[in-house]
C-alpha cells in the first residue's frame, strides 16, 4: 500500500474508522499544552468532528475564548488508521447535536442530563492533516518486519497521505 494511498482514500479510511473507533486526544495546537482524551462525533460531510465537554474544565474554557487552534490525534482501536488533523475549534450548544449524539456513556458525565447546566459541545472544524493506514494486521506487520530484516530493506506496512477536510 505504500505509496498508492491517495488523499480521497485516506480521508474516506479515516472518517469511516473514527465511526467505529471514535477516541483520541484534543487539545490547543500551541507549545506546552496537553492534549487529553475526548470522543468525538464525525460528520463527513461538513469535516466536522463534535464532542461533548463540561464548560467548567480548562479546555472548554480555553476553548470558549475564541479564535483557537486545535489538533487532534486519532488511532483506531484496530491500529489500521492513525492520523494527526489540524482545525479550528469553538464552543457550541447545537441541540441537534446534542440530541443525535447523546447516549448513556454521554450522560455518566451529566447528572441533570441534556440540561446540565455544564453541559456544552466543541466543535472541531477539521482543515487538514496526515493519515497512516495499514492493512496488513499483527501478523502481516511481523511478516514484513521479518522480511525487512532479512532482505536489508524496509517494511512496507501501509501508506500515508496528507489530506485536505474541510
Amino acid at each position: 500500500m505504500a505509496d498508492k494511498l491517495t488523499p480521497a482514500e485516506a480521508e474516506k479510511e479515516f472518517w469511516n474508522s473514527l465511526k467505529e473507533s471514535n477516541t483520541g486526544m484534543l487539545g490547543l495546537d500551541q507549545a506546552g499544552y496537553h492534549h487529553q482524551p475526548m470522543t468525538g462525533f464525525g460528520e463527513p460531510e461538513t469535516g466536522t468532528i463534535w464532542f461533548f465537554s463540561r464548560n467548567d474544565t480548562d479546555f472548554a474554557r480555553n476553548v470558549a475564548v475564541g479564535g483557537q487552534q486545535g489538533m487532534f490525534c486519532y488511532q483506531a482501536k484496530d491500529q489500521k488508521v492513525q492520523a494527526c488533523i489540524h482545525g479550528d475549534l469553538s464552543i457550541d450548544q447545537d441541540r441537534a447535536r446534542i440530541e443525535k449524539y447523546w447516549n448513556p456513556v454521554v450522560a455518566a458525565w451529566y447528572p441533570d442530563g441534556k440540561d446540565d447546566p455544564h453541559l456544552t459541545l466543541i466543535r472541531f472544524n477539521a482543515e487538514d492533516g496526515r493519515v497512516w493506514v495499514s492493512d496488513k494486521g499483527a501478523l502481516g506487520f511481523g511478516y514484513q518486519v521479518m522480511k525487512a530484516n532479512l532482505t536489508k530493506t524496509t517494511p512496507d506496512v501501509g501508506g500515508v497521505s496528507d489530506v485536505n477536510l474541510n
